[in-house]
This record gives structure tokens, sequence and C-alpha cells, in this order.
């Protein structure tokens, strides 16, 4: 959750939903056509927007590697006759996600990169988005859902929680599911097919071994389901790459059957240096979350979500999801009056129907003062309690939980209402970054001596093994390179 950053104003700011390519309108071009005029305005148009909702651009080295690679495979396309047509970014977000916008704008975000292992993978994401851009994916889709936009069908949470008419559970679990980053209209399966058969021909084209977007899908897939192990979901395919792109372990397969008897060159050594030191999950200075403890060192804050419930870090707020119930934590413009910020975050949750509290009761909670309401609201068929917990952190700043359970269960929430507590700067100095740790396999090294170095408490070697693509059985060798999660300074 980046510091200050207003759900309201961001709203605002971002009128269009993304698809892995952004939903915008107009004709269908051949799927040969190079970048219109009118695409390359739409796309410098939405280009600033993303950089603020996705936690802004990184520079640097890596950033210069993955633009490299990322023009080179782009080229192969035919959108663009120059290297200068594209501009790729490399997001500085803890979300596995990857997409690109008409105009040529081509995007990935750090975490992404983090859980591949060759140079030919990276260039398989990248052009599996362009994949999408060039066979025009999202002017298809938006015919199908003209109504697609940020406050519309996809029912995405940025001014709190939109709350239609019917299916309010099913709306707010799409929302809170992505860490509210932006929701996205999902591509059909043939269009994902199709965005990965461009994939594997422009890295055929470019000389990469197009075994790669293969072995990167399955990478995925070994994420998916770890990430829900983790988090004690039965579900294994959320949250997944961009949230528009299903089930990745379906599409290996035919990935494979894509790629033949095709070889090329991965660069594996050449990637995995030149992504060394690259951090790895949250940036401190968008808060993290370690266990079920959120903590933001800058905002000097921190809460602990309930037990069997789970939390994703996004740009501007952070969602806790479990069985009985969802919720996500943020902030918006305050004037002082706590009772005022209660109301007016209730009157930003639903455009459809008039949400509010019968009554807003004070309260402290560890020294802070606070406000609260509940309001009983039909969805689909039954009843759920909607809840508005706000707390003074100065004069002019607050920060709110929104939540929603069955009726008569709000609850389940209480230790989290009770636990949001300032922090010291001792305890804020105390939270630093993972970085990844590139090592080469020594001669006595094993994937448990070398997952027993990863900088967490659980799961060691689960982990070690899908940041490094290695399935149960396959070990190390000595001399090869492996990558190892740290703790940064």
């Amino acid at each position: 959750m980046s510091r200050l950053k207003s759900l309201a104003l961001l709203s605002a700011a971002i009128p269009f939903a993304l698809t892995g390519c952004a939903t915008m309108g107009g004709t269908i071009p051949d799927a040969s056509a190079p970048i219109s005029q009118s695409e390359a305005q739409q796309g410098a148009e939405a280009h600033p927007k993303i950089m603020q909702e996705f936690g802004g651009a990184m520079t640097g080295a890596y950033a210069a590697y993955v633009e490299q690679v990322g023009k080179n495979i782009a080229v192969q396309s035919g959108l663009g006759n120059a290297r200068d047509s594209f501009t790729v970014s490399l997001l500085n977000s803890s979300v596995n996600n990857a997409f690109a916008i008409p105009g040529g704008y081509v995007y990935t975000t750090r975490q992404l990169v983090t859980l591949m292992n060759n140079e030919a993978e990276l260039a398989a994401v990248l052009g599996h988005e362009v994949g999408h851009v060039a066979a025009r994916h999202s002017q298809r889709r938006q015919a199908k859902a003209t109504q697609n936009s940020l406050l519309g069908a996809a029912g995405a949470i940025l001014s709190g929680i939109l709350l239609g008419n019917s299916g309010l559970g099913q709306q707010i679990s799409q929302g809170l599911l992505q860490g509210s980053q932006l929701l996205t209209l999902k591509f059909s399966r043939s269009q994902e097919l199709e965005a990965d058969k461009l994939g594997v021909q422009y890295l055929t084209r470019a000389g990469y071994d197009p075994h790669a977007m293969a072995t990167v899908l399955q990478s995925l897939a070994m994420q998916n389901a770890l990430d829900a192990s983790l988090q004690g979901r039965q579900n294994a395919t959320i949250p997944e790459w961009a949230s528009t792109h299903p089930d990745p372990a379906s599409r290996v397969q035919n990935a494979l059957s894509l790629a033949g008897s095709a070889t090329g060159v991965t660069n594996r050594d050449t990637f995995l240096t030149r992504i060394d030191g690259l951090t790895y999950g949250d940036d401190p200075s968008q808060g993290v979350i370690e266990g079920n403890q959120f903590i933001h060192p800058e905002l000097r804050l921190a809460f602990t979500a309930p037990s069997g419930f789970y939390m994703v870090n996004g740009t501007r707020a952070v969602s806790i999801n479990g069985q009985s119930g969802q919720a996500q934590m943020s902030t918006a413009p305050y004037s002082g009056n706590l009772e005022t910020y209660v109301r007016q975050v209730f009157s930003g949750l639903s455009q459809n129907q008039q949400i509010a509290p019968q009554t807003i009761q004070r309260t402290t909670v560890n020294g802070l003062p606070a406000a609260y309401g509940t309001a009983r609201v039909s969805s689909g068929g039954s009843q759920v309690d909607v809840v508005v917990f706000a707390y003074e952190f100065s004069n002019s700043q607050a920060f709110h939980f929104v939540t929603i359970s069955q009726a008569g269960r709000t609850e389940v929430f209480s230790p989290m209402f009770n636990s949001m507590r300032r922090i010291s700067a001792t305890e804020a100095a105390q939270v630093v970054p993972r970085v990844l740790d590139v090592v080469t396999v020594g001669s006595r090294d094993t994937v448990q001596s070398l997952a027993a170095r990863m900088a967490y408490s659980d799961a060691q070697e689960q982990r070690f093994r899908v940041l490094n693509g290695l399935t149960s059985s396959e070990t190390v060798r000595p001399g090869q390179k492996v990558k190892i999660v740290v703790r940064g300074r």
C-alpha cells in the first residue's frame, strides 16, 4: 500500500480497465497491422496512469535490462518497425503481473521477473502480452462488454468497495482478491492460446528457445499452487498472472506442442546475473506482510489479520480474505472529523444503492481515536453486514477498514479492528526488504541446504523449488546458478 494514496483520487484519475492489454474502443484491425496513430495516442494517455496504479516504474540496471529484452521481442510482432516504437517498463509491484496496451506499451512487474529463470522466459511473458495487442484482443472483448470500466462491470474496488444491487459478495470477492490492483476483463481461452502461439512465434524469430513459454507457465502454475497452500485456500488459481490469464497449468502442454522440436538460446546465467539483488515481495515503502501482520514503516502503522485469513498488499490498499468474510484497509481524504469520514466511506461503496450505517460509535483502539458503523445490505437473496472502522492518526490522516461478512458475524473481524496500532521508530527501522541472491551451487550443496538459507520461517524448500522452477524430484548440480531470497538492508 503506497504512502498516502487516496482511493477517491485514484478512481477519478484512472477511467479505464486493463485486460492484459487495455480495453479501448475502435475497430478491430488485422493482427499484423502496425500501431495506428489512434492506438499510439491512447497508449500515451494511459501510460502515466498505469505507472501511478502499479507502484511506478523502476529505473537503473534492472529496468534497462528488461527494456532491452522487451524491445527485442516486441519488434518481432510487426506492430512497430523500430525498437523506439515500444515503451517497456519494469513496475515496482509485488504481484505476479504482466500486460501490454495499444500503442506499444509493455509492462512486467519485478515480482514476476523474480519467478523467471532465464532470459527466454522473460521474452516469452512479454511476447505473450504483445501477442494480445497484435491480435487486438481487448477491442474484441470490448465488443462483448462495452460497459467495462473500473467503476463498471468489473466490480473493481477503488473508492472503497463497489456493491451492486445483486451479487454483492461475488463483486467484493473479485475486487479484494486482486489486492486492490486493477481488475480486468478476462480473455477467453481461445484468446489466451492465440497469445501463447504468437509469443512462441516471436521467441523463435528472436532466436530464443520457444519452450520457454511452457516453462514459465509451469512456474506460474507452481507459484499459484504454493500461494494457495500457504494461504490455506483450496482454489489454487487466485491470485494468478494478471488475474486475466486463466489456469496457466492447463496451457503448459499446448505451449510445449507449439514449440515442437525447435531450439534456441535461454541465456540463463546472463539473466540470473542481471537480476541478482532485485527486490522480492513487498517493498517496505509500500508496507510489508509478515505472516498474519501488516506493517508499514513509513506510515508507522501495523495490524494483524484474523486467524484463518490471508492478506494481499496492493498499491492502494491491503485486502484481507477468508472463508467467513473479506476486508480492505486503506485511506481517504480526512478533514479532521471521524464520523464524517466514516459516512463518506460508506457513501462511496455503491453506485447502485445507498449504504449508510444506522449509527456511528466512537471508541479508542491502542490509544488511537476511532469510529465505526455497520450497515446491513441485501446481497443475492441473503443479508450481509458491511462495517467501516476508521482510525485517526493525525488531524489530516485517517485509515479505515471496510469489511463484509454474513449478517450477525461481524465479530470475526473484531481482533483485527482491535489490533490497529502505531509503531515506534525503532520497529519501523527493523523492516527491511527481501532480495534475490543468486548463488553458485557448491559441491556439498543440496536443495535442502540451499533452501535453509531462504529468509522465511515456513515452507523453505517449497519456496526454493518454485523460485527456481524445480519439481519435487529435481536436484541441483555443482556449478549451477540458483536464486535464494535473503534479507536486504
